[in-house]
């Protein structure tokens, strides 16, 4: 079994290809071409920490998470190959591994220990190249968020749009500052914002990346004509925005339907589901994109870096 090292893979990546491959996983996706089974996902309690808020059931509270996982795999039916993927968040850190397996004799291959960077790498790649089939021409983009998907939004929307400015907004003003240096290596023009309203009142492309568990956007902050790529909700609780925003969208896009329901923004506005589309077309009007991340998407990645390193 070949096993791959962070450094190593950092060296294969190229981001044109890489948004050009979320485009071919999607769509092997959405014409049911693969196996792809929901994700699992583990809490790690803190049981140091004290209990956390009241569930929304009213049920009693339970210990502070420590940390999250989430395993996923897909497997395309004819392909040489399956994968599974674990990636965890401990503090705000991610680490993680792919395995890639043979899919005539289940013997793994390939053992990539990329500490959950090509799941940050796909998951920026999956919403640049959605903005681009949407035709988005946008010179500006707002963030929310400052960590490593924050940096990765900006590297891989400015491959396939014209940005010139970023606004940023998050919850730590140091982290913030950080990442609008780092970001300045890429977009001159960083501008960090007060508060996410006022992300919206400057751009019509909006990127959530964070945590949250209650919205950080809302329909009165948009400006017409605005899309936003809602990436942070990926499991039951989480939430970056207004449910009314996902109602008023003209167009409402999951990577996966089922999976939004459950674990995206969608879970916040089930009376959307009929209307969520896995169909992408060029979209003047209000957007949405709701992103869970998807085992193809990992299966796609591991495959071509696997390839590439041989």
């Amino acid at each position: 079994m070949r096993i791959l090292k962070l450094d190593e893979i950092k060296a294969l990546i190229d981001d044109a290809a890489i948004i050009d491959l979320m485009r071919d996983a999607l769509s092997a996706q959405a014409a049911g071409e693969c196996e792809t089974p929901m994700p699992m996902h583990l809490t790690i309690a803190d049981m140091t920490a004290g209990p956390g808020g009241p569930a929304r059931d009213g049920s009693p509270a339970l210990p502070q998470a420590r940390g999250e996982v989430h395993m996923k795999s897909s497997y395309r039916r004819g392909g040489k190959y399956f994968a599974l993927k674990m990636a965890s968040t401990f503090a705000g850190v991610g680490n993680g591994i792919m395995l890639l397996a043979s899919a005539e004799s289940g013997e793994p291959v390939a053992l990539l220990e990329d500490a959950g960077h090509l799941t940050d790498i796909r998951t920026a790649a999956v919403a640049a190249m959605v903005a681009r089939e949407l035709g988005r021409t946008d010179r500006a983009i707002g963030i929310l968020g400052s960590g490593i998907q924050a940096r990765l939004t900006a590297r891989f929307h400015a491959r396939v749009l014209p940005v010139e400015r970023v606004w940023l907004w998050g919850r730590s003003p140091e982290r913030v500052e950080a990442c609008a240096e780092e970001l300045r290596g890429t977009v001159a023009d960083v501008r960090i914002a007060k508060s996410p309203a006022e992300v919206a009142a400057n751009a019509k492309l909006l990127v959530t990346c964070t945590a949250s568990r209650a919205p950080l956007l809302f329909a009165r902050d948009l400006q017409p004509g605005t899309h936003i790529s809602a990436i942070g909700a990926d499991s039951p609780g989480k939430q970056e925005l207004d449910p009314q925003i996902l109602r008023r969208a003209d167009v409402l896009w999951c990577d996966s339907v089922a999976q939004c329901v459950e674990l995206g923004e969608l879970q916040h506005a089930r009376d959307q589901k009929d209307i969520a589309t896995h169909s992408l077309t060029v979209a003047p009007q209000n957007s949405v994109a709701d992103f869970t991340g998807l085992g193809v998407e990992d299966l796609f990645i591991a495959e071509w870096i696997y390839t590439h390193a041989n």
